[in-house]
């Protein structure tokens, strides 16, 4: 069962950081807190450095998970510390000088945070349509 669950996650996951980084810099959850990330030139991310992003996420947490795990040896410290690895992964933003996370650095990538749009709203929408007609 885990040689075909496996590595079907993590086809998933590549599929889908990479296809909405390819397209538009930004998965749903991003344009929900208005984020962008593209690479160091400005342009889209390919898919290798989608592929190099994602490892480099994951790198934080492996590195915590396994030390979590040679320390204590439970199943417990080794979820405790992989978690804090992925914390570890956004709060080393805040020290950074540019603001970038362990994942921007490694793979030579950049999160911007988008200016917020000012959108006419639904209802407004809807009447303006009606005005236009």
């Amino acid at each position: 069962q885990n040689a075909i669950m496996t590595p079907s996650f993590v086809l998933t996951l590549v599929a889908f950081y990479g296809i909405f980084w390819r397209r538009g810099g930004q998965t749903l959850g991003m344009q929900t807190w208005r984020l962008k990330t593209i690479n160091d030139a400005g342009q889209w991310l390919t898919w290798g450095q989608s592929f190099k992003r994602i490892l480099a996420a994951c790198l934080m947490p492996l590195l915590f998970g396994i030390i979590g795990s040679l320390i204590d040896g439970s199943r417990a410290a080794l979820l405790a510390s992989a978690f804090l690895g992925l914390v570890f992964n956004y709060v080393f933003c805040l020290f950074n000088p540019r603001g970038l996370a362990v994942q921007d650095m490694l793979s030579n990538t950049i999160t911007l945070k988008m200016p917020k749009v000012a959108h006419e709203g639904l209802w407004r929408g809807f009447r303006n349509r009606k005005k236009k007609s």
